[in-house]
């Protein structure tokens, strides 16, 4: 599987190859798709005698470990066909999701398919891998295989262009037919610098009424649809014409013995708008031509006769004619039997039973046995492109196509000849003029070959010594590449450490003054003229600490302040500090809400709950709490240098603080302020009476018991759902949804009605990520698996 898009050398298990000699696994050698595989195999096997003999776990290099990877599935799975696409076509696919459906379609799809990161141009990658990315994409899009696959054609086209090709494909031919006649060629040029590329193949036919028939060849099996996008994009951006494509056959191939699907498709080419140009063309040709006649004729009055002028203006008009090329063979051919072999030391001349007649004397040189009279060609060589069986009859089908042979005879050396055949008539011949086919100097040394075994004028030895420079640029941009990925891959890293940083930073300060404190900016204190504050603490808490171990008291806390920290996102107020047992919470500070006193007690009532679903360690019955709620004006400001706090003064603190300490068990108690604000809001609140406050004096308090218009899930955000708590929530979600317009419908959620101080659902706001520690509780909550896992709850309690 690919994972960041780098090849991941999988763990080989070689059951199945151990003990296997290279003959026995000869049956098996062959279905390795790429050329530079077998010869990774070829060398550890001779190193070694055999695959069993291999060290396999300790083998260092990439290449043979993925090579052996591959030869294990192949051998565990025999009916599996392994293929490899390099990353230039991902590349492409992505390409046409992104212009075509755009950033969010691509990230969506890359999501399902597994796909991270970017992929390597020069990179390797299963084809499983590109099918599925096909797949994900006709699911996700809702159209059919084969209409993705016809607009990966016409892009592909676009895309080769941008990449750098265009002039490559521009001088392939003159019309569509030379175009295509050609593509063998250039994917044989391009298989110097993509060496494990395994390319389709095409051959044009000519029926007799003049129609034109496209063989297409492929290993891949159902991507034929991707030939009529491509070729369709060519006829309209080269030869200004429009090309229609139907499929005549679909078979298995029978022709040849390399690929595995053979599709024939009818193409029919109409050029109206070249036709009109052509006519207009013409039309001002022949007004040119009759003008330059009349002058002609003018100047030729009275010195010629009547006849010599009437031949020169004919001639004249046939001038267009009389410039058409004509070639002019000689009587016989002037050239000495062993010059001829000289000048071209790698050429094969063999007869309709394949035995050979004529070599070149390099050829001669590697392999003595064609100096022997009617020796056949396919004792020696065999024919791996393309992949047609060695006859006259299938070679002359695929006259057109750049043919390539290969050497079996020898398994020291392998000699690959690359060129032409040419058809003899008169002789009943086949002519194969061809050179050594050589990516690098690296290869002919591998070979046995040098540069003065070519002759002076075959383009192999310059193309050798450019494709050398070309590896080398190749190999500079992987490295250019793999290091653009690792930087990715650590920016991604260090993102996410950043992340987690700011998620702690953020849980012991406002958002605003972190952020405040990163610029190394002073935060001045603010006056708040109204907020709420509440206090609680746990009953008992001395006579618990005194009666078991300090982990217990450890892990009561930290469960019970989880739950705390989880209602505070739900309802949105700031957690100021916790000391002891002691928990303090506002609403309207640091960012003041009109809501404030209704989240600061639906807070209330719901720390209530969720205390009662945390045991007493030394009872293991349920805590209790008592909770005061004060409203006025504080003033809240950063206090220190060294672990900074956000505190808040003044004597509303005080306040809130008595309203705590000379509270009822199990009973959350407000001061008079806070009832004027909660009154007409919907809450259950009742008159406890007055009661002696220290340094307040006589005070009239109230208790809060519940909320009238929520019920007890939603107050504590378990409710399913997304509507608004909170009518200040639902107007900023309105404000957010008309200043970003959305282009598609991400769910089905309904507005919140917004005529009453508080919706049925609570809001969750957008937070960082917690940050946990991580405690295992020596006892259980009464009510712990009821809390739903989508709510994160933050697990971090300061113990002071």
């Amino acid at each position: 599987m690919v994972t960041d898009f780098h090849r991941k050398v999988p763990h080989i298990t070689p059951v199945n190859i151990q003990g296997r000699d290279m003959e026995s696994m000869e049956e098996y050698r062959y279905r390795l798709s790429s050329e530079r595989d077998r010869k990774r195999l070829d060398k550890l096997v001779r190193r070694a005698g055999s695959v069993s003999d291999c060290p396999l776990d300790t083998i260092e290099d990439v290449g043979q470990r993925r090579m052996l990877a591959k030869l294990t599935s192949i051998i565990e799975n025999p009916s599996h066909p392994l293929h490899e696409t390099y990353g230039f076509i991902n590349s492409c696919f992505q390409s046409l999701v992104i212009e075509r459906f755009g950033q969010e379609t691509w990230d969506k799809l890359s999501s399902v398919a597994g796909v991270q990161g970017t992929f390597m141009t020069y990179g390797v990658y299963d084809d499983i891998l590109t099918l599925r990315l096909v797949q994900e994409a006709c699911s996700m899009l809702d159209v059919s295989s084969e209409v993705v696959l016809k607009l990966f054609g016409e892009h592909f086209f676009t895309f080769c262009k941008q990449a750098g090709y265009d002039t490559m494909l521009k001088t392939l031919g003159g019309n569509l037919t030379e175009f295509i006649e050609n593509l063998d060629a250039l994917h044989s040029y391009l298989a110097l610098s993509y060496q494990e590329m395994n390319a389709p193949s095409f051959r044009v036919e000519k029926t007799e009424d003049g129609n034109m028939l496209l063989h297409y060849y492929s290993d891949r099996k159902g991507l034929y649809h991707i030939v009529p996008g491509i070729m369709e994009a060519v006829a309209r951006e080269l030869f200004n014409s429009k090309v229609t494509m139907v499929v005549l056959k679909q078979s298995e191939e029978d022709e040849r013995t390399g690929k595995k699907e053979h599709v024939v498709f009818l193409v029919l080419q109409s050029d109206q708008a070249g036709s009109t140009r052509q006519q207009d063309h013409a039309r001002h040709s022949r007004e040119v031509t009759l003008r330059r006649m009349r002058e002609r004729c003018v100047s030729l009055a009275g010195r010629r006769s009547g006849w010599d002028l009437v031949r020169t203006v004919v001639l004249l008009g046939k001038g267009s004619r009389q410039c058409t090329f004509s070639p002019c063979y000689p009587d016989k051919l002037w050239m000495e039997e062993e010059t001829f072999c000289d000048a071209f030391p790698f050429h094969i001349v063999f007869d309709e039973d394949l035995k050979v007649k004529q070599t070149g004397v390099k050829i001669q040189k590697f392999i003595p046995g064609l100096q022997t009279g009617d020796t056949r060609l396919d004792k020696y060589f065999t024919i791996t492109h393309p992949q047609v069986t060695f006859t006259i009859e299938s070679i002359r089908k695929f006259i057109n196509s750049q043919f390539v042979l290969k050497s079996h005879r020898d398994k020291d050396t392998t000699l690959k000849l690359r060129g032409q055949m040419l058809w003899m008539g008169s002789l009943r011949c086949m002519l194969f003029l061809c050179s050594p086919k050589l990516r690098s100097l690296q290869e002919l040394q591998d070979g046995g070959l040098n540069l003065a075994d070519l002759a002076h004028h075959d383009a192999t030895r310059d193309l050798v010594l450019l494709n050398q420079q070309r590896l080398a640029e190749m190999e500079l941009t992987n490295q250019l590449e793999r290091k653009k990925e690792e930087l990715r891959i650590l920016s991604c890293h260090l993102e996410a450490e950043k992340k987690k940083t700011e998620a702690l930073l953020y849980a012991m300060l406002p958002r605003h003054v972190a952020n405040q404190l990163k610029e190394g900016k002073t935060v001045e204190a603010g006056e708040f003229e109204v907020c709420n504050i509440l206090f609680s603490d746990v009953v008992t808490f001395t006579n618990i600490c005194a009666a078991c171990e300090p982990i217990h008291i450890v892990h009561m806390l930290n469960s019970m302040y989880s739950k705390f920290d989880r209602l505070t996102n739900v309802h949105d107020v700031y957690k100021v500090e916790t000391i002891g047992d002691a928990y303090m919470v506002v609403g309207g500070v640091p960012v003041p809400r009109e809501s404030h006193a209704c989240r600061v007690a639906n807070f209330a009532l719901g720390m209530r709950t969720a205390a009662r679903e945390v045991t007493n360690p030394v009872t293991d019955k349920p805590i209790q709490i008592r909770v005061g709620i004060h409203t006025g004006p504080v003033l809240a400001g950063v206090v220190g240098q060294k672990m900074p706090r956000y505190c808040l003064f003044g004597d509303t603190v005080n306040t809130a603080s008595r309203m705590e300490s000379h509270g009822v068990p199990d009973h959350i108690q407000l001061s008079p302020t806070t009832y004027s604000v909660l009154m007409d809001t919907g809450f259950d609140l009742r008159e406890r009476g007055q009661i002696d406050v220290k340094g307040k004096g006589q005070m009239t308090t109230y208790f809060l018991f519940g909320n009238l218009r929520a019920s007890e899930e939603i107050i504590m955000g378990r409710a399913a759902g997304g509507s608004c708590l909170y009518n200040d929530d639902l107007q900023s979600e309105k404000e957010k949804e008309s200043a970003q317009p959305r282009l598609t419908k991400t769910d089905g959620r309904k507005d919140a009605p917004s005529d009453r101080g508080m919706t049925h659902e609570p809001r969750r706001p957008d937070t960082a990520t917690p940050y946990a520690w991580d405690i295992t509780q020596p006892y259980h909550t009464l009510s712990s698996s009821n809390q739903p896992a989508s709510h994160p709850n933050t697990r971090l309690c300061a113990l002071l």
